[in-house]
């Protein structure tokens, strides 16, 4: 039986505080969430200056053939080093050199990611609040019974021609998704389109929510936040009332059909989302949100709601709400002129019926990838399982997770 200390030289990383991070980046200090799966991402690392870089490594520069691991959440993370950035330790993480006379580089990264390594490691965890690894500990992991360096060469051979064909599936997973998504905006591209009439002139009503303190559980009525506007419905299940049950909020309670859109918020992505309010819905509205109540003679809620989410209204939204002070905001000034395409009522409901067609056959698609990615999860583990138990060979039926994994 084998320790990771006695195979590879274990160097912790002796900075308390985190680096500063730095725009004129010579290199990247790796924390703990730029660890996943094997890999390092530089993307997810803090970028630094040479001088906090050369602070940071003075125990030791990480080179090719080193590994970094995590000892907190994602606890036991591991990835190798890479090639192209010079990279330090970030806090929270180890430097793992292993010992070439012994143990292979890639042998021992995959090695580290076998579910029993993984089970070890939370076994040995510690800390009240936030769970970590000692790295004391770190020495101890076990490794079994470590074959030559050339078999554990020939094992890695064979467990990298499987996880290539594991990726490749993955691949064509999230190439599935971007069909997907790439199929909902050109289908209300599509319908984006014919005689048009500004969002103003479509409503009875607009105006902004209250601004009243609320909390969980207090005695006033309902309010709809941000939170609570999901797949183009509202969903009260993490629910805030008002705090003065004295206050008159009448004004800003909603009624069925009415839609709500998010006006200010620091993230792009959910300016301008819209949801419409269901029938079983008694509730306020907060005052980040902007109310339209629409004419029933002229409009579908559902139809506003859908052409706000077409990429021709989106890019005009984005462009309305931009800020340089972060946070993004709309007003009724720059939403009631909005341009909606206004076909008659029934073509509004034929290209409604569309996008209902085209939602249920996303959502399929989506309860396919979803189960293609456990499955991925759940054979990765099992090809690293049978590679460190001695059960891995060319002739195993791993080669066909491609088509195991692709959805129909």
């Amino acid at each position: 039986m084998s320790l990771l200390g006695e195979v590879a030289l274990i160097i912790d990383c002796e900075h308390k505080t985190a680096p500063r991070s730095d725009n004129d980046a010579f290199g990247y200090s790796v924390g703990t969430g730029a660890i996943r799966d094997g890999r390092i991402a530089l993307d997810k690392a803090k970028p630094v200056s040479r001088t906090t870089f050369e602070e940071w490594t003075r125990r030791a520069i990480p080179t090719t053939g080193d590994l970094i691991l995590s000892r907190e959440a994602p606890m036991g993370e591991v990835g190798a080093v890479p090639t192209d950035s010079p990279v330090c330790l970030g806090q929270r993480t180890v430097l793992i050199r292993p010992d070439a006379s012994r143990i292979a580089t890639s042998f021992l990264l995959y090695a580290l990611q076998a579910p029993t390594t993984q089970q070890w490691i939370r076994a040995n965890s510690a800390g009240s609040t936030v769970q970590h690894v000692n790295v004391g500990d770190v020495r101890k992991i076990p490794l079994g019974s470590l074959p030559p360096v050339a078999e554990q060469h020939r094992i890695v051979e064979i467990l990298e021609d499987h996880l290539s064909r594991l990726d490749a599936a993955a691949i064509s997973v999230q190439t599935a998704v971007r069909r997907v998504e790439a199929l909902k905006l050109r289908t209300l591209s599509e319908l984006y389109a014919g005689p048009m009439a500004t969002l103003a002139s479509t409503s009875l009503d607009a105006g902004y929510g209250t601004s009243e303190k609320c909390a969980a559980d207090a005695p006033g009525p309902a309010v709809i936040r941000i939170p609570n506007l999901a797949d183009g419905k509202i969903d009260l299940a993490d629910e805030k009332r008002v705090v003065d049950p004295s206050v008159d909020v009448s004004k800003y309670m909603v009624s069925p059909g009415d839609l709500l859109i998010v006006r200010t918020n620091g993230s792009v992505d959910l300016i301008g989302r819209s949801a419409i309010v269901q029938n079983d819905v008694n509730a306020a509205f907060a005052s980040y949100l902007i109310r339209y109540r629409l004419r029933p003679d002229v409009v579908r809620p559902a139809w506003v709601h859908a052409m706000l989410r077409s990429p021709q209204l989106r890019s005009r939204i984005t462009s309305l709400a931009a800020s340089s002070a972060g946070q993004h905001n709309l007003s009724l000034a720059k939403l009631d002129p909005l341009p909606i395409p206004l076909p008659s009522l029934d073509m509004q409901d034929a290209g409604l019926e569309r996008l209902v067609e085209m939602d249920a056959l996303t959502h399929r698609l989506n309860r396919s990838i979803v189960a293609a990615q456990r499955r991925a999860v759940t054979l990765r583990q099992s090809l690293l399982a049978a590679a460190f138990s001695g059960r891995l060979t060319w002739r195993e039926p791993w080669a066909d997770v491609t088509e195991t994994l692709v959805p129909a």
